[in-house]
């Protein structure tokens, strides 16, 4: 009871719209005062948890994101996507999956990824005979794998709090969220077939195609130079992290001489703004872990899991079921927040590998994204669409369910999940 009462008072607060770090906050002192009469302990339990190296990954990454963004190197890349596969039946949709996931791949963000995408491609899908719903479907969905696939905000926010290697999340997100593209990609050409005013690009021919693919060829080295200097060793995440600065302030403002000074001070403000909300959330978040380790309720958790003679796949399913709700009215920073130091210990002891949950937490957030009534990607395209609310859900509904079968297929075959990392030699 102590844990729904807690869960329960956190979610009121939120829901009245507090900040996220003061809700966390409030929730830790009052349990603080409330068991130990004050609030001493507080400093040392944030610093303890803000003095980290691996968080200086998480501001760089935002810096390199913006910088790309800012630089408008998508379009090169929805471009090229276009040439390839735009002639298809489907082709657009499958165009803008291929762009969302090699974005997402640049930028780590759900949210940016739906808005730099969607921006150029819902007007051409409809261009094309796309239904409206149906493009901001495809958009919305394809904007969620930008926590799936690495490098990824939401996967080093659960590597810091389970203290995982980053590493070994980026090469576990990389099999399912390719997976999950591929899926989307299937379902866009399925549903195709069923539309009849829906044409296809002319096919412009494979010199141009291959034109395209040479004026995107600076966003599409982003990836591998970043991700495959951890993979072999070469750099850590914080080290990638500077070196995709690097490169993006390079492409920028020499490849494509559109980023001088002022785009330089806008990306910078852009990514502070954005990574002091974050330490600030987290901090809180610390804050919140310590006050519940005070009246012991991840310890009874754990009594209690091993009282009920839960299984592991029974835990996790129990687990999921309750994130995905929660995913209906709160983002994924706070669940990442709330939920996992919570759960992690009896997680351990039930034997539960932390990567793989990691990767089920990941795919049941970008649920969260997509579900209503808070769903923050349907309002990214409600608001570049100017559509209603109502017509973005429409859209958005079968791909709630491919999810939730991608979720089911890492479930059932956690191999999906673990064996890059396991390959590479992560424990």
């Amino acid at each position: 009871m102590t844990l729904f009462f807690i869960l329960l008072f956190l979610v009121v607060l939120l829901l009245t719209g507090m900040p996220i770090f003061a809700g966390l906050g409030v929730a830790s002192l009052v349990i603080m005062l409330l068991t130990e009469g004050n609030i001493n302990s507080v400093a040392d339990t944030v610093f303890a948890k803000l003095n980290n190296e691996a968080l200086t990954a998480i501001p760089m990454f935002a810096f390199m994101a913006h910088v790309m963004i800012k630089s408008k190197v998508v379009d090169d890349l929805y471009d090229a996507a276009n040439a390839l596969v735009g002639h298809l039946k489907g082709g657009l949709g499958v165009a803008t999956v291929l762009s969302c996931t090699i974005f997402a791949a640049i930028s780590g963000s759900s949210v940016a990824t739906a808005l730099t995408i969607g921006s150029s491609a819902i007007p051409q899908m409809k261009k094309f005979g796309y239904r409206g719903s149906d493009a901001y479907g495809i958009i919305a969905a394809g904007g969620t794998l930008g926590i799936l696939i690495p490098p990824s905000g939401p996967l080093i926010l659960y590597a810091i709090v389970t203290e995982s290697s980053i590493g070994a999340l980026f090469l576990a997100g990389m099999i399912p969220g390719l997976m999950m593209a591929v899926i989307f990609a299937l379902f866009c050409m399925v549903q195709a077939s069923f539309r009849d005013n829906i044409t296809a690009v002319e096919w412009v021919g494979w010199q141009s195609a291959m034109g395209a693919i040479r004026r995107s060829i600076w966003a599409l080295l982003m990836p591998p130079l970043v991700l495959g200097g951890i993979y072999l060793g070469i750099f850590t995440a914080s080290e990638a992290a500077a070196i995709g600065c690097l490169y993006a302030l390079a492409v920028g403002a020499f490849a494509y001489g559109n980023f001088g000074f002022k785009a330089l001070w806008e990306c910078a403000y852009e990514t502070v703004r954005t990574t002091a909300m974050l330490f600030m959330i987290l901090a809180a978040a610390a804050v919140f872990g310590h006050a519940i380790t005070i009246i012991r309720l991840p310890a009874e958790l754990v009594e209690i899991v091993i009282s009920q003679g839960l299984t592991p796949i029974l835990f996790v399913f129990a687990v999921m079921a309750v994130v995905f709700v929660l995913g209906m009215f709160l983002e994924t920073i706070s669940i990442i927040l709330i939920t996992t130091p919570i759960i992690y210990p009896a997680m351990l002891e039930l034997g539960i590998d932390p990567i793989w949950y990691g990767i089920l937490l990941m795919i049941n957030l970008e649920l969260a994204l997509i579900t209503p009534p808070v769903g923050m990607n349907l309002f990214v395209i409600k608001g570049i669409a100017k559509a209603p609310l109502g017509e973005v859900i429409h859209g958005i509904l079968p791909y709630v369910l491919l999810l939730m079968l991608g979720l089911a297929i890492v479930m059932v075959f956690p191999a999906t999940a673990v064996w890059l990392p396991t390959i590479a030699g992560f424990e």
